[in-house]
């Protein structure tokens, strides 16, 4: 039997820039931080009988991998040439649909196990590039590449996106200190909302394509600023950070109208009231975790009108590992 996990994440700056739409024609830049929050893959090979088990939502038993409806797990059984004898089970920490990348870290970490089973090493980079082409070519969903990267990388990490895909990974260079200073000032709280977040993928994506003038500049803006946070925090300067995250927060809605709502806005507002110098919608936008930066001393005001809201914090840490088998047995 064979566990392993890849971590979840949360975008800082330049989030949407890592789309193919938009990085195959200026370029890309994410930093983002990978949190301790994980997609869990259990994989064994069953003594009794050569089927192919799938357990998530839904329980799956077939004879061969073209038979497999999860379109995440067919795909990833035909590139590793898995035919059958497998049984894969999955668990998260979060569910799905909030934001937080959990589709491309359910792919990471299931070829992770995969891999493990077969025996064969991965770099990371590589396994980064494998869950992304799985996701996007083979099983045609609109994302970009920040998702892969960060659940292999762990990290808080920067991702340069090359016009023609290729992407240079770099740790965060910020202290100790600085790092725990931001983990103690970024609040997350859920919406209550789930939801998909390929529809407003796929419209950016088709807005980006055709070159509409609002969508192209807004992300222009955002890759400015997501270069602006490395600088700020690189400084420790995280006041300036969290101001700037209400001037991306006024930027990314430019981009449509499914990344925010009317009750999304009033809580942003009250936090805000409340002392919060900026936050964001955590993905795509439309629901999923409001994370909010709050000096400290706002902090308990700030939760308090969250609260009284219906919202609730998830506690979360850095995660520094990335994609890693747990247990080989």
């Amino acid at each position: 039997m064979i566990l392993a996990r890849a971590p979840m994440r949360i975008t800082l700056g330049g989030g949407g820039t890592d789309l193919p739409s938009y990085y195959s024609k200026f370029g890309g830049f994410i930093l983002s931080a990978a949190i301790d929050k994980y997609l869990y893959i259990y994989v064994n090979r069953p003594a009794a009988d050569g089927l192919i088990r799938v357990k998530y939502s839904r329980y799956e038993e077939v004879t061969e991998p073209e038979q497999v409806q999860h379109d995440l797990v067919r795909p990833a059984l035909k590139l590793l040439g898995i035919k059958s004898n497998v049984e894969i089970v999955s668990m998260a920490d979060v569910p799905a649909g909030t934001g937080l990348g959990s589709s491309s870290t359910y792919l990471v970490s299931l070829l992770t196990a995969l891999y493990e089973l077969k025996r064969e090493r991965v770099p990371t980079q590589a396994l980064a590039e494998f869950a992304f082409k799985v996701e996007k070519e083979m099983a045609g969903h609109p994302v970009g590449k920040q998702d892969h990267y960060l659940a292999a990388f762990g990290g808080i990490t920067c991702l340069e996106i090359d016009r023609d895909g290729k992407v240079q990974v770099s740790p965060m260079d910020i202290s100790i200190t600085t790092a725990e200073d931001l983990h103690s000032r970024l609040l997350l709280f859920f919406t209550g909302i789930s939801r998909s977040a390929n529809n407003i993928l796929k419209e950016q994506s088709q807005d980006t394509q055709k070159e509409d003038p609002t969508v192209v500049e807004s992300l222009h803006r955002t890759k400015e600023m997501g270069y602006r946070v490395k600088d700020y925090l690189k400084k420790g300067d995280l006041e300036k950070f969290g101001l700037l995250l209400h001037e991306h927060w006024e930027n990314k809605k430019r981009r449509s109208g499914a990344i925010s709502n009317t009750v999304i806005d009033e809580w942003y507002e009250a936090a805000r009231e409340a002392g919060a110098l900026g936050g964001k919608v955590i993905g795509a936008g439309g629901g999923g975790f409001l994370m909010l930066y709050s000096p400290i001393r706002k902090k308990s005001a700030v939760r308090k009108v969250m609260a009284a809201a219906g919202l609730q914090e998830m506690s979360y840490n850095f995660d520094f590992q990335g994609a890693k088998v747990m247990v080989n047995i």
